[in-house]
C-alpha cells in the first residue's frame, strides 16, 4: 500500500509539473494556429483597416502556404466597435477559449492599449496596425506587442517639419477627442515648437463628427497658417470637405495639413478636394514594381487600393509566420525574439527592424496629394515629395521610456 502511494504521488507530481512548464514557456499545444484581426469593421475607421487588413492578412496565410511547423493556419476576425472593453473582452474570449497566439490591427488607439495589457496579462502577441499612440512603447509598453505601421512621432515628424521649412510657422489644431488625437496634436506640437514655429490654438471635437463648421471657423480666425487635422478615417473627410466648402484650402493664406490621411480618404474626397494636401505615409501602392504587384492582387479581392495599414499587416502577419517557422515554435518569447532579429524585406519595408520597445522603424514617405489634370489612372493620386529614412522619421527611444527595455 505504501509503494502504491508513492508511486501514486510521484506521478501526479510529474503530471502537475508538465502544464506547470508548458505555462513558463508560452507555446500552444499542437493543432490549428489560431491568428485573429481585431478591427473596426463597422465605423469611422473601417475604411482604411476594417475587411481589407482581414484581407490581407489572409493573403499573407495564403501566400505562406496555410500551414506552419506542419500545423494548419487559421484566421479569425471580429469587430471590436471602437470600444475599449468590447476589445479587451474579445481579445481575452480568443486568448482563452480559441487558443489564438497572435492579434492583428487593433486600430483605435484606446482598444490598442486595452488589448495590449491583455495580451501581456495572457502571455501573446499583438502586432498593432492603425494606432498611433507612443504610450505602447512608453508608458504602456510590454515585450508581447509590435508597433508596425506608424507612431504619432513619425507622422509629426514627417508633415510637420516639410510644412516648417515651407513657412508654415503657426499652427491651429482640430483634433479628435481621445488618446489618438490627443497624442498626434501633442507629438506635432513638440515638433513645431522645436522648429521655432508656435502653436496658436486647439479645438477638440467628439468621434464621428459630421459638422466641422464651428471648428473651421474659429481655426480660420486664428490666422494659422497651417490647420492641422489631427483626426483620421471619416473624420478627416469631412473636415477637409469643411474647409474646401470655406475655401480655406485655396485660399492661399491657411494651409490644411493632415496628420493622418489614407489613399482611401484621398478616394472618398476626390482628387478636387483633397489636391495639394500634404501627408504622412507609410506605404503607396505605385511606389515601385513590387508594390503595384501586391497592390493589385489586393485590389482583385477588395475593388480598392490598399492603405498603408492594410499592407502593414500582410507584411506583420508574413513577419510573425517567418519568426514562428525560423524559431521552430510559437512560443511568445521565441518568436518575439526572433521577429526583434530579423530585417523586414518585402513590399511594405526595406531593412525594417523592431527595435527593444517594440515599434518597427522603416522609412515613411512625405506625399502630395495630384491635381486631377496630374493623374494618369485610378488611384494614381500621390506626388512623393520625399523618402524619409527610418532614423530622420520615427524619434529615437527615451531612457527609461519603456520599463522592460534595459
Amino acid at each position: 500500500m505504501r509503494a502504491t502511494s508513492l508511486l501514486g504521488s510521484l506521478l501526479l507530481a510529474i503530471a502537475a509539473a508538465v502544464p506547470a512548464a508548458h505555462a513558463q514557456t508560452g507555446a500552444s499545444p499542437a493543432g490549428a494556429l489560431k491568428l485573429g484581426v481585431l478591427t473596426d469593421m463597422s465605423g469611422v475607421y473601417s475604411d482604411f483597416s476594417g475587411n481589407g487588413s482581414v484581407v490581407a492578412v489572409q493573403m499573407a496565410i495564403d501566400d505562406f502556404g496555410g500551414k506552419v511547423l506542419g500545423r494548419p493556419i487559421q484566421l479569425l476576425s471580429a469587430d471590436h466597435q471602437n470600444k475599449a472593453d468590447i476589445g479587451a473582452n474579445l481579445a481575452r474570449e480568443w486568448y482563452d477559449k480559441e487558443n489564438v497566439r497572435a492579434i492583428f490591427d487593433t486600430t483605435n488607439s484606446a482598444v490598442t492599449l486595452a488589448v495590449t495589457a491583455v495580451t501581456r496579462d495572457k502571455n501573446r502577441i499583438v502586432m498593432i496596425g492603425g494606432s498611433s499612440t507612443t504610450k505602447v512603447t512608453t508608458d504602456s509598453c510590454t515585450p508581447n506587442s509590435v508597433q508596425y505601421v506608424y507612431d504619432a512621432n513619425a507622422l509629426s515628424n514627417v508633415t510637420g517639419k516639410a510644412l516648417i521649412a515651407q513657412g508654415g510657422d503657426t499652427w491651429y489644431f482640430i483634433t479628435v477627442d481621445f488618446a489618438f488625437g490627443h497624442g498626434l496634436e501633442k507629438a506635432t506640437s513638440d515638433v513645431v515648437k522645436a522648429a521655432g514655429g508656435k502653436v496658436v490654438g486647439a479645438v477638440r471635437h467628439p468621434l464621428n463628427t459630421t459638422d466641422f463648421s464651428s471648428f473651421l471657423l474659429q481655426a480660420q480666425a486664428s490666422g494659422a497658417k497651417v490647420i492641422a487635422l489631427a483626426n483620421g478615417g471619416s473624420d478627416t473627410i469631412n473636415a477637409i470637405k469643411g474647409a474646401s466648402e470655406f475655401k480655406i484650402t485655396n485660399s492661399g493664406k491657411q494651409r490644411v495639413a493632415s496628420l493622418l490621411t489614407f489613399i482611401t480618404d484621398v478616394h472618398a474626397m476626390g482628387l478636387n478636394l483633397a489636391e495639394g494636401i500634404m501627408l504622412t505615409e507609410a506605404f503607396y501602392w505605385n511606389l515601385n514594381d513590387e508594390t503595384r504587384a501586391w497592390s493589385r492582387r489586393f485590389f482583385e479581392k477588395t475593388k480598392r487600393m490598399p492603405t498603408m495599414v492594410q499592407a502593414g499587416m500582410y507584411s506583420a502577419a508574413t513577419h510573425y509566420l517567418k519568426a514562428v517557422a525560423a524559431s521552430g515554435t510559437d512560443d511568445t518569447a521565441a518568436v518575439m525574439a526572433k521577429m526583434k532579429a530579423t530585417p523586414v524585406n518585402d513590399m511594405f519595408a526595406k531593412g525594417g527592424r523592431i527595435r527593444a520597445d517594440g515599434l518597427h522603424v522603416h522609412d515613411m514617405y512625405l506625399m502630395q496629394v495630384k491635381k486631377p489634370s496630374e493623374s494618369k489612372s485610378p488611384w494614381d493620386y500621390y506626388h512623393v515629395r520625399a523618402t524619409v529614412p527610418a532614423a530622420e522619421a520615427f524619434s529615437p527611444m527615451t531612457p527609461g521610456a519603456c520599463a522592460f527595455v534595459k
